[in-house]
């Protein structure tokens, strides 16, 4: 479900009412765990958490134009997707991922190669996705983007 957006507020604004509630506390939860640096844009066409050019003047890669990305939350047809770069770039945090959400989740893990899944609005381990936003400082994503991800 692709929803057109100005803002983050308005992406917000526009997801379906069954989810919204789950969606906002999704993205407050990750904004107010992340370390310090990240800022939050609509990247892509979804609410993303990034490093702003003020700290990584090079950008994303494939558009420099466009910040670093690193956690985007997403409205699709039949899930709220969170994308987080970091699982994707760094096999030891995905394994922990994997390991803990089970203990914090009634429903079996559903996640591609960084995007995690949450169809059940009621069973978002909310207290699990604040420590994985905790996990990577601003600096160590760069570190691991350098010399994992660009090319």
């Amino acid at each position: 479900m692709r929803i057109k957006a100005t803002s983050v507020s308005n992406y917000i604004d526009q997801v379906p009412e069954n989810r919204k509630p789950a969606f906002k506390e999704l993205y407050e939860t990750i904004k107010t765990n992340l370390p310090d640096g990240y800022e939050s844009f609509l990247s892509y066409g979804m609410p993303s958490f990034c490093v702003p050019h003020e700290i990584y003047p090079n950008g994303y890669h494939v558009k420099p134009e466009e910040p670093l990305p690193f956690i985007s939350l997403g409205n699709q047809k039949n899930f709220i997707g969170l994308y987080h770069m970091g699982i994707y770039a760094i096999p030891e945090l995905e394994q922990w991922f994997k390991k803990e959400y089970s203990e914090h989740a009634k429903y079996k893990l559903d996640m591609g190669k960084s995007c995690i899944r949450l169809k059940k609005m009621d069973d978002i381990p909310f207290a699990l996705i604040a420590r994985l936003a905790q996990k990577i400082s601003v600096h160590q994503w760069i570190t691991v983007y350098e010399a994992n991800i660009k090319k």
